[in-house]
């Protein structure tokens, strides 16, 4: 299973950033590439505990909604609705510059995946505390949904 602890899953994460352009045609859902692309750097500054988030209301218990959403198989549902945090028409990072905030999640993907980690995991909205390996297939999860949205 793809996760971003693999270097070659990692490289296929930022080889298809590179795929992302300002008029990247939306598939589905309501942001644009470049919200987008701030979302996943949210998603990232969550992930490392510098972006606090608070628990969402989940319709089946944690546990199960983290087992299905990280290893069963099956892509994910569109139009999940993000937590305001991390939604860029709420309380999200705002879109600067595409190519600087392009720069800017590429580093964050880079800075999640060193060793040593200089960051603690917080827990997540939606699955509550993760292991590293749940946080880092659960990342390759989160960026390939949304590069899929956008084509890439």
């Amino acid at each position: 299973m793809k996760a971003l602890s693999n270097s070659a899953d990692k490289g296929e994460i930022l080889t298809r950033l590179e795929d992302i352009h300002l008029d990247s045609p939306r598939q589905w859902g309501r942001m644009n590439p470049h919200q987008m692309i701030c979302h996943l750097s949210d998603g990232f500054r969550m992930y490392m505990g510098e972006k606090k988030v608070a628990p969402a209301r989940t319709p089946v218990p944690r546990a199960v909604l983290r087992f299905v959403a990280i290893w069963v198989p099956l892509r994910w549902p569109k139009g999940f609705k993000s937590v305001p945090e991390l939604d860029q028409q709420a309380g999200g990072t705002r879109p600067s510059e595409f190519e600087a905030d392009k720069k800017q999640l590429r580093a964050l993907i880079d800075r999640f995946t060193q060793t040593p980690k200089d960051y603690s995991y917080q827990p997540h909205p939606h699955f509550g505390p993760l292991s590293e390996r749940e946080w880092m297939r659960l990342a390759y999860l989160h960026a390939d949904h949304h590069f899929r949205q956008f084509g890439a």
